[in-house]
C-alpha cells in the first residue's frame, strides 16, 4: 500500500472512530455528522446507479460526430446553449455532472462548453429552480439566474479559450 492510500485509510478510520465514539458518549455534533453522512449516502445510492447506466447508454448510443457538431469547437453559441439545456435537466447535481462532463470530453465537446455544463449544472437545474422560487420568490430566482448564467458562460468561454491557447490537454485515464 502506498503512502497516499494509507493516508486515505487513516482519514476514513479516524472519521468512523469519531462517529462511533460520538455515539457512545452521546456527543450531539458527532452523532449529527454521522446521521448526515448516512442521509447523503442513501440519497447518492438512489441516484448514482441510474445516472451511470444513462451515462453508459450515452457513451454507446450517441455518436462522437453528433457531440462534436453540437458541442464541439465549431458549435459556437449553440454549444453553450445546448450545455445549458443539458445541465438544467441533469439529475444528481455535480455528482452526475462530472462523469457526464468526462463523457462529453471523450466525445469531442470543447472545454468551454464542458465548463459551462459543469457550472450551470450547479446553478440552474430545473428542480432546484422550482424549489428556490417557491421559497425565495420568482423575482429572486430570476435575478440570480440573470446574474449567474452570463457569468458562468463568460468565465467558461474565457477559460476554454485560455486553455486552448496554452494547448492544454485533459488526459483521460
Amino acid at each position: 500500500m502506498n503512502r497516499r492510500s494509507l493516508i486515505k485509510l487513516a482519514v476514513l478510520v479516524g472519521y468512523l472512530a469519531f462517529i462511533a465514539i460520538s455515539t457512545v458518549i452521546d456527543f450531539s455534533p458527532g452523532k449529527q455528522i454521522g446521521s448526515n453522512f448516512i442521509y447523503f449516502w442513501a440519497d447518492l445510492i438512489k441516484v448514482l446507479p441510474f445516472a451511470f447506466v444513462l451515462i453508459g447508454l450515452f457513451e454507446v448510443w450517441i455518436d462522437r460526430k453528433t457531440v462534436e457538431k453540437h458541442l464541439g469547437q465549431e458549435s459556437g453559441a449553440r454549444g453553450y446553449l445546448w450545455a445549458l439545456v443539458l445541465s438544467s435537466i441533469t439529475v444528481g447535481g455535480v455528482f452526475v455532472a462530472f462523469p457526464v462532463a468526462c463523457s462529453l470530453h471523450k466525445k469531442g465537446a470543447s472545454l468551454g462548453v464542458i465548463f459551462t455544463y459543469i457550472g450551470t449544472s450547479a446553478v440552474c437545474r430545473i428542480p432546484m429552480i422550482l424549489f428556490e422560487s417557491s421559497f425565495m420568490g420568482i423575482k429572486f430566482t430570476a435575478i440570480r439566474l440573470a446574474t449567474s448564467l452570463p457569468l458562468v458562460i463568460l468565465s467558461s468561454v474565457l477559460l476554454g479559450r485560455y486553455l486552448k491557447m496554452k494547448n492544454y490537454e485533459i488526459r483521460n485515464g
